[in-house]
C-alpha cells in the first residue's frame, strides 16, 4: 500500500506543479519564459520526488513508465494496475488543488484550461499529436529504462537525468501537443476543462493516452531486445 500511496503522491505533485505553472505564466511558444518555466516545472517536479518516493514506488508517477518498467521485466503484474489508478486518482488531487486555489484567489488561468494537453500546435491533426505524443514518450521512457538500469549503474544521478529528460522532451511538446507524455498528467486537467466550457482537451484525451502507452511499450521493446540484451 504504501507504494501506491507514494504514487498518488508523487503524480498529485507533478500535476500541481507543472499544469499550475503553466497556468499561472502561460506556455505560448512565442513568449520564451513561460515556455521554459513550464518545462522546467514538470522536470523539477520529477527530480524532487525521485529522491523522495523513489526509494518507495520507484517514483513512476505516470502510467506510460509502469507500462515500460512492467514490459521491460521490472516490476510485478500484480502492481501495474494499482501503480496506474494511484496515479490517475493523484493527477485529480493536484488538479482539485489547482482549481481550489485559483478560484478562490480570482488568478488568471492563462493556459484556458488547466494546463491542459490539446493539438491546436499542430492545427488540430490527431495524427500529428499522436505521433509526438510516441516519439517523445519513447525517448522519455527509454531514458527511465537505460539510467536505472543494474547492468549500467546509474542509480545515483537517476532522478536528476530522468528530470533533465522530462525537461528536454517538454521544449519541443509545449508547442506542439502541451506535452502530455504521461496519461495521468492529462486525464483530470481535460476534464476540469470541459466543466470550465473547453471542451477541446477532453475530445482529443484519447491520443494523450495511447500515445504515451504506445511510446512506453515501443521503448520497453528496443531496450529489452537490443540495449540489454547480450
Amino acid at each position: 500500500m504504501k507504494k501506491y500511496i507514494a504514487e498518488f503522491i508523487g503524480t498529485c505533485v507533478l500535476v500541481f506543479m507543472g499544469c499550475g505553472t503553466a497556468m499561472l505564466v502561460g506556455c505560448d511558444a512565442s513568449a520564451g519564459s513561460g515556455y521554459l518555466l513550464t518545462a522546467l516545472a514538470f522536470g523539477l517536479s520529477i527530480v524532487a520526488m525521485a529522491y523522495s518516493i523513489g526509494n518507495i514506488s520507484g517514483c513512476h508517477i505516470n502510467p506510460a513508465v509502469t507500462l515500460g518498467v512492467y514490459l521491460n521485466g521490472g516490476m510485478d503484474k500484480k502492481d501495474v494496475i494499482p501503480y496506474m489508478v494511484s496515479q490517475v486518482l493523484g493527477g485529480f488531487l493536484g488538479t482539485i488543488l489547482l482549481a481550489a486555489i485559483f478560484g478562490l484567489g480570482g488568478v488568471e488561468d492563462k493556459t484556458g484550461g488547466f494546463g491542459a494537453n490539446a493539438l491546436a500546435g499542430v492545427n488540430g491533426n490527431a495524427f500529428a499529436g499522436l505521433l509526438v505524443e510516441i516519439v517523445l514518450t519513447f525517448i522519455f521512457v527509454l531514458t527511465i529504462l537505460g539510467v536505472t538500469s543494474a547492468k549500467f549503474a546509474h542509480g545515483n544521478v537517476a532522478g536528476l537525468v530522468i528530470g533533465l529528460t522530462l525537461t528536454f522532451v517538454h521544449i519541443l511538446g509545449i508547442g506542439l501537443t502541451g506535452t502530455s507524455v504521461n496519461p495521468a498528467r492529462s486525464i483530470a486537467p481535460a476534464i476540469f476543462a470541459a466543466a470550465k466550457g473547453n471542451a477541446a482537451p477532453l475530445a482529443s484525451l484519447w491520443v494523450f493516452i495511447v500515445g504515451p502507452l504506445v511510446g512506453a511499450a515501443l521503448a520497453a521493446l528496443v531496450n529489452r531486445n537490443i540495449i540489454e540484451s547480450d
